[in-house]
This record gives C-alpha cells, structure tokens and sequence, in this order.
C-alpha cells in the first residue's frame, strides 16, 4: 500500500498535532574535532563505500590516516562544515511557508538527520518523540535518488525507528527523489544566470556550463541505481529552461580509490578545456542544494584557486537560501501531503527490503 498517510495521519491541524518534516542529508562536522568522527561513520557504511566483512576495523584506520588532511580542508573553509547551518535555515523558511499555504496539516515543525555527523538520525528521532511528534515526512534533500546516499539515510531511518519507536507512534511518509520539480531548476536557472552576467556580453553565450556531480562506483551503477540517469534528467530540464543558450556537459567529482568510477571527471574535463584555450567555463554543483566541502573546497580552492591561466573559471553560488528553491521545498511536502502518498513508485523497485517493509507497510 503506498496511500494513506494523509487519510490515516493527517486529520485536522486542531486533532493530529504538528506535522515533522525531517530533511535528510549526508551532513559534515561543523568544527575541526568532529572529522574524525564524521569520517568513520561515513567509511563504516556498507550501503555507501561496501569494504567487506571487516568494514569496522577498516573504517577506523581509513578515518586515522585521513584525519590530518581532511581537518586541513576543513580549516580552510572557515573551521567546519556550514551544511547544517543551511539545512536548518532553510527546514525553518520552508516551514513558515508550510504553515500558510498547508494549514489542514500546520503547525509544521522542521527537524535535520545527518547521516555522518550531528544532528544524527538517533538525536533527532528521540527530538522528535520527545516534541510528541505523531506524523512526519522524511524528505530527502538529494534531489536525485541513490542507494548510496538517499537510501543509505532511509535505511538508517528506518533502523533507528524500529529501536526507538517500536510501537510506530510516528508515521512516516517520504519524499524520496524530485530531480525535475519546476522550482528546483529555476533555482538552478537563476543561480547560472547570475553568474552569466559577470561574463561580456559578447562571449557570454559561449561560456561553458560544466554540471558537476558526485560521482559513483560504476560497480554501483551496473547494480541498476538510478542517480545517473535522475541528474541527468535534471541538467537537461535546466538546460530547457535557459533555452539551451550555451554549450555544457555533465561531469563527475569526488572519485575516491582505484576502482572505475563514473566520469569524466571534473578536474580532467576543466583541464582538457583549459588546455584548448577554452577558459570561460561555470561549474554547478547539479546533485548539491547547500554549500559544504565538495563545493567549498573541492571546486573551490582546488580546482578553480589552483588552475592557472583560466580567470574565466567561475562557480555558480550554491542554491542554499535562494527564494525560490525554499519556496520549493515547501511546494514539494504541500503537495506530497495533498497527495498522501507514502513515497515515488519509483521508490518501490529502488529501496532496499528493509526500507520498504518499514515505510510502505
């Protein structure tokens, strides 16, 4: 079954109490004595990087020797992560918004679980029965679905539900991928935009516009995930709503170790460009909504700091408190909880036994 929340759970604002709406992300430590802890939990998880029967111990070690560096980048971009600084900004805007243009299911009450660091999903689970929290909407804020990623933090939803929540006093629905929603490419659009006119008018439509993504294992990928293919399905719509008025390409980051990952990568499609004398280039981070260490750092200070001869590499900001994408996560749970829909139906082919026993029984 996959309808029924709205009927069974929702009620009238008066009778069924405030409505969670918990968004759903990988997370990043906000101060330097948090990486190491971040970097475990993130190499500890079978359903993002599979290492095998001992993937404890070999979390531990990954995390030691990587600590050092990464608390390096961290310090460069101002001591720790602002992902959580984001997502409770816009949990909260999103929220105001809710409350208007919903008030059958108001008041609304926004809540953030991380996966990797705080608020982890524990915390913010016992938040919420503590708040007597009765009905909620897990809302992915991976707008392109993943087992890796949005199914890794539905997994651990779901996990940590049946420990803390064994009689299922909250009853969830989920919103679980909207890689084409109208706002959310407007958002994009604008941002592109923006940065388009800092270019002269007369090289400004051949500007490049490189989409860049995290990539996956192709391990992952030959398994049937869907990520590809819904970033893919996003680019396009963004591109649709510029009219298509300049050249782009879908490209990949964050590679990590020897095995084959999707690509072309970022840095070796910049570097092919640049090396042709084509240095007007913007990177968007296509599979990111808030500014954290893959776009703060990764594009940032490594990529576009350490190019040379490229002045023209530019990034477009991050969606993070744009107008018009809140607007849009508050048209997404309005319009989920109108629906009263347990999740996509894409959902069913794509979530793991567990997630869908636990959230569409």
């Amino acid at each position: 079954m996959r309808r029924g929340f709205a009927t069974t759970a929702m009620g009238n604002s008066n009778s069924a109490g405030p409505t969670g709406v918990v968004l759903l992300n990988m997370g990043g430590p906000s101060t330097l004595p948090e990486v190491y802890d971040f970097l475990f939990r993130l190499f500890a998880d079978k359903d993002l990087i599979p290492l095998g029967p001992f993937q404890e111990n070999i979390a531990k070690f990954i995390a030691y020797r990587r600590t050092p560096k990464i608390r390096e980048h961290y310090s460069e971009i101002g001591g720790g992560s602002p992902i959580r600084k984001w997502s409770e900004l816009q949990g909260s805007q999103m929220c105001k918004i809710l409350d208007r243009i919903s008030p059958e299911t108001a008041p609304h009450k926004p809540y953030v679980a991380f996966r990797y660091a705080a608020p982890l999903t524990e915390e913010t689970v016992l938040q919420m029965k503590g708040d007597n929290i009765k009905r909620a909407v897990a809302f992915t804020q991976y707008p392109q679905y993943s087992h890796s990623t949005t199914g890794s933090s539905l997994n651990e939803l779901a996990r940590v539900c049946q420990r803390l929540d064994p009689e299922s006093d909250i009853k969830w629905s989920i919103i679980d991928r909207w890689p084409t929603h109208s706002g959310l490419i407007k958002a994009f659009a604008d941002r592109i935009k923006t940065r388009l006119l800092e270019y002269d008018e007369k090289v400004r439509n051949d500007v490049i516009i490189l989409f860049s993504a995290h990539s996956l294992p192709l391990s992952v990928v030959n398994q049937g995930d869907s990520y590809p293919t819904e970033v893919a399905a996003t680019v396009h719509a963004v591109m649709s709503e510029l009219n298509f008025s300049n050249p782009y390409k879908l490209v990949w980051q964050s590679k990590v170790g020897p095995s084959k990952w999707l690509g072309p990568q970022t840095t070796d499609m910049v570097g092919k460009l640049v090396g042709k004398g084509k240095t007007d280039i913007i990177l968007v981070p296509i599979a990111f909504t808030s500014d954290h260490i893959e776009t703060l750092h990764e594009l940032d200070i490594e990529l576009i700091g350490e190019t040379e001869n490229a002045p023209g590499l530019k990034r477009a900001e991050s969606l993070n408190d744009h107008p018009i994408f809140i607007e849009a996560l508050a048209d997404l749970v309005a319009n989920h909880l109108k629906r009263g829909d347990l999740s996509s139906k894409q959902f069913e082919i794509d979530a793991s036994e567990h997630a869908r026993d636990f959230f569409l029984k």
